[in-house]
């Protein structure tokens, strides 16, 4: 597989600048290091490879996930990455090439890919720190990305917050809009995260 291997895998080096990020701007770099293997690969088991349309990873930093969803098998030709800082995307287009980044905003989503897609987006992978946002921004943000999806698509975010539901589905203006299915604590990864799915009610099997 050795089109979709990354040319170097996340070293110390990495750690050192995903911290500066984080403390430099620690509204759009939520964690103190790149998410860890296990927990990459876990986000990357719920993608629907039989859905068509892009993949779109939100907030790939220095691309532990990115490396994730493509040995799980999504072509680079499908993968679409948003980065908002402007030293993460220069190392990811060296260790992914072929794959398209887009720098921009999450949180206005719809306007930051205006211009970007060729086709619809199958499903939404995010590493974004929705717990340090506003719950207006993660609102817009859900709702942006299901208007790019469908209503059969998937939104999926891992958190570090082990009690609290990173979206705010319960909130007046979408209540009974969303499902919400988490995993148990990846107490491989450091610190310990749980992968939340979003889905529409009705949507999809329910098993993702």
């Amino acid at each position: 597989m050795s089109d979709n291997s990354t040319k170097a895998a996340p070293s110390f080096a990495d750690n050192i600048k995903f911290l500066a990020s984080m403390i430099a701007r620690p509204r759009v770099i939520g964690a103190i290091s790149p998410s860890g293997p296990a927990l990459a690969k876990s986000m990357a088991s719920f993608v629907d490879l039989a859905r068509e349309g892009v993949i779109l990873e939100l907030g790939p930093g220095t691309g532990p996930v990115t490396k994730a969803l493509l040995a799980r098998g999504v072509p680079k030709e499908r993968l679409l990455l948003l980065e908002y800082e402007t030293e993460f995307c220069d190392m990811l287009a060296e260790r992914y090439p072929g794959v398209k980044i887009v720098q921009g905003d999450a949180y206005s989503l719809k306007n930051t890919l205006d211009g970007h897609l060729s086709g619809p987006i199958a499903g939404v992978v995010s590493s974004l720190p929705l717990l340090v946002r506003p719950e207006d921004d993660r609102l817009r943000l859900l709702r942006d990305a299901f208007e790019l999806m469908g209503p059969d698509g998937i939104f999926i975010q891992f958190t570090y917050g082990m009690t609290v539901c990173p979206m705010p589905i319960k909130h007046p203006d979408i209540a009974g809009d969303f499902t919400a299915r988490a995993t148990g604590p990846i107490l491989l990864n450091l610190p310990p995260a749980r992968v939340w799915r979003y889905r529409r009610v009705g949507a999809g099997n329910g098993a993702a």
